[in-house]
């Protein structure tokens, strides 16, 4: 998946003939390859101004015949660059380079809802507000395990050697492996987090939540449907 470059140089040392000339002078000349990775949290916020239809509206998924009482936005964040030392070698007509990628790893502020039908002091108000945490903290817990996942494949990736193409297509090459091949691969990671949020919102966590607080919450969406 990752492997653009390749050590088409390194041929001789394959062979059992040693490293060549260029490949002495790459490997111990450059600076090793330098992954930075970093991870950031943001905080959040709380929102008690809309009422449970507009969130119902606004997640968009909401199972049959349920209504969205409280809901966590936020959005997962990549940004890589790359840099890195070069030589070329006038014989061969090859370069090498020394990536140095750099990779940034955040969530947007994250915002909570809680639905305008269920003030600040209610029970109905705590009870989903710690709902809504548990989703915010799901977030914030795989922010390092994503940061672990993708140090090591970096790692796997460059290997602290330099990286060989034809003369001219080094950074090329390597913008186009991070583009194509790192920056998919680093936001399918982060989202993978959908599963724990998925399971979070099981249907037996909202039929607990229709029954906390001794109907509390029950009996005001019963109200606001007209019901009784």
């Amino acid at each position: 998946m990752l492997s653009l470059l390749v050590a088409v140089a390194g041929t001789a040392s394959a062979a059992g003939a040693g490293r060549t000339p260029f490949q002495i002078r790459c490997e111990d000349s450059i600076n090793k390859s330098v992954s930075i990775l970093t991870a950031q949290q943001n905080g959040y916020s709380v929102d008690n101004h809309l009422s449970y239809r507009t969130l119902t509206t606004m997640k968009g998924a909401a199972r049959a015949n349920t209504y969205v009482l409280g809901l966590t936005k936020t959005e997962s964040r990549v940004a890589i660059s790359s840099d890195g030392a070069m030589l070329t070698d006038p014989v061969t007509g090859y370069e090498c380079v020394s990536p140095q990628v750099t990779v940034k790893l955040s969530y947007a502020p994250v915002l909570i809802y809680v639905s305008s039908e269920f003030p600040p002091g209610t029970c109905g108000y705590k009870e989903i507000l710690e709902h809504e945490f548990r989703h915010m903290k799901a977030y914030m817990d795989h922010l390092p395990k994503v940061e672990r996942t993708v140090r090591a494949a970096l790692a796997n990736r460059y290997g602290g050697k330099p990286l060989y193409a034809p003369g001219g297509t080094a950074r090329v090459a390597l913008a186009r492996e991070i583009d194509t091949g790192w920056l998919p691969y680093i936001k399918a990671e982060m989202g993978k987090v959908e599963a724990v949020q998925a399971l979070i919102d099981a249907p037996a966590e909202y039929l607990r939540l229709s029954k906390a607080c001794n109907g509390e919450i029950q009996a005001v969406l019963n109200k606001s449907r007209g019901r009784r």
